[in-house]
């Protein structure tokens, strides 16, 4: 079976096909290094590195560029805001930004281009618009004329005079039309400002994301374009129309457009007090928590970020959690012969199927837990099944590898310096302090290795540890 994928642009589920062979060429706009990113961008980071994992399971070479936007009006306002310097500004949330990447657990892109390193290209793009008269020039600014370009709507499906009623309409009266564009903007005094054949002045945001896909993918038309919903009109109607315009070919195939976040069924803004970065969400919840509910609602479907839904998701990890602990300590280091039952080849596929009809996630997790469920039985019923040990491996193995390779899960300081054996041990004389009331000891156990990065949880099947 084919990936199949709900393209935003036909408003239709398709079967995907690279351009290229195996290849698959991926863009996804990034974040603007105006302020330190909030669950929302955790979740929009997270669904497209799984999504492009996926691809990697599936025996796609896929290469992934996602942009840094370090030139914008929101990173000029927030710099006089602050009193800092315009560089300070960015340097500070782009090193948040990647702290945020490194403790989340998700991988780097394989190209992270910053607009102003790209400025040049930037200016040859906006002179190229002007000479095939899709752009004009209007006292130091450069504005894309809307009306040039016959297919403007084609992705939010507008019309332009409902755009009229939907667009931002900067004041000035530069423009030949409101719904034009600035692909150019002049600088104001002690802005940042970089040469061009308009004057000094700085890129507008649509045209850095078409100028940065096309350049480092290497291509006028590429496989995949991601982004959330909210920046279908204007910024990718806009990215089509100058990058379609420039080279006449067609800019995406496949438009892949998420839900967006809220919190407690309100929209996430800080005048609502309810603004939630990455990082203050860490301080309460684990990043496997994260990443399990952010799992638990298809990527196009909206999801409401509330404490109920964490805490599920933290037993939906203890599920996980149990499990391995149980097969570990029946199995320990033993290879065991012979084949595994065919029921975990035949959820591994069912996995697949739900992954390959639009990267359904929750489906795919449901899956999973099907699995554990199933596992939990056969280990209670099937002790002297001669394909016990093998079979329990494997489903172990295939649930490791599904939830690490392409969600990411139990990756987050798995590397930390801890001896298994030792936990084991000194669980096993907790329980012994536990049984002869002991409590003083019990507690001091559970301290010691708290301070050692490890948690400790008692379930029903017993005591559960996991790395903070």
């Amino acid at each position: 079976m084919s990936i199949r994928i709900t393209n935003s642009l036909t408003r239709q589920k398709e079967d995907f096909t690279p351009l290229n062979g195996k290849t698959v060429k991926m863009y996804s706009c990034g974040v603007t290094v105006y302020d330190k990113c909030h669950i929302g961008h955790g979740r929009s980071l997270y669904i497209f590195d799984v999504i492009r994992q996926y691809f990697k399971y599936r025996g796609y070479d896929i290469f992934f560029v996602r942009n840094i936007t370090d030139v914008d009006d929101k990173i000029i306002n927030r710099a006089h805001e602050l009193k800092k310097s315009f560089q300070e500004v960015i340097d500070q949330n782009i090193q948040a930004y990647y702290r945020d990447l490194d403790d989340l657990g998700i991988a780097r892109a394989d190209r992270e281009p910053r607009a102003t390193e790209n400025i040049g290209e930037m200016v040859a793009h906006i002179k190229g618009l002007i000479d095939k008269g899709f752009a004009y020039e209007a006292g130091g600014d450069v504005y894309f004329n809307v009306r040039k370009f016959s297919d403007y709507g084609k992705l939010s499906g507008q019309s332009t005079d409902k755009m009229h009623e939907a667009v931002r309409i900067e004041q000035t009266d530069k423009k030949k039309d409101p719904l034009d564009f600035a692909l150019w903007k002049a600088s104001k005094p002690g802005e940042p400002s970089w040469t061009s054949p308009w004057g000094p002045g700085r890129p507008g945001w649509h045209i850095e994301c078409s100028v940065m896909s096309m350049k480092f993918l290497g291509s006028a038309t590429f496989d995949i374009h991601a982004g959330g919903r909210d920046l279908i009109f204007p910024h990718h109607e806009n990215e089509i129309a100058q990058s379609e315009g420039l080279t006449g070919k067609p800019f995406v195939r496949f438009w892949i457009h998420h839900g967006l976040l809220t919190i407690n069924g309100q929209k996430m803004a800080k005048s609502l007090g309810n603004f939630i970065t990455v990082q203050d969400a860490l301080k309460k919840y684990s990043a496997d928590q994260l990443k399990i509910f952010f799992l638990s609602s298809h990527y196009a479907s909206p999801i409401d970020f509330t404490d109920g839904k964490l805490e599920d998701a933290h037993k939906a990890l203890m599920h996980f959690e149990v499990f391995f602990q149980r097969v570990e300590r029946l199995i320990k280091n033993k290879q065991p012969s012979g084949s595994a039952k065919g029921f975990v080849r035949d959820y591994q596929n069912q996995f697949e199927e739900a992954m390959d009809d639009d990267f359904n996630s929750a489906k795919a997790m449901g899956v999973l837990f099907e699995l554990l469920s199933e596992m939990n039985k056969f280990m209670d019923t099937q002790v002297h099944n001669p394909d016990y040990e093998v079979t329990v491996i494997a489903a172990r193995d295939l649930i490791k590898k599904l939830t690490g390779d392409i969600f990411g899960l139990f990756k987050v300081n798995e590397s930390l310096d801890v001896n298994v054996g030792d936990i084991e041990n000194l669980l096993k004389e907790r329980e012994r302090a536990r049984l002869s009331r002991d409590f003083k000891r019990s507690d001091e156990i559970r301290d010691e290795l708290k301070s050692k990065g490890i948690l400790l949880e008692d379930t029903k099947e017993g005591q559960v540890w996991r790395r903070a």
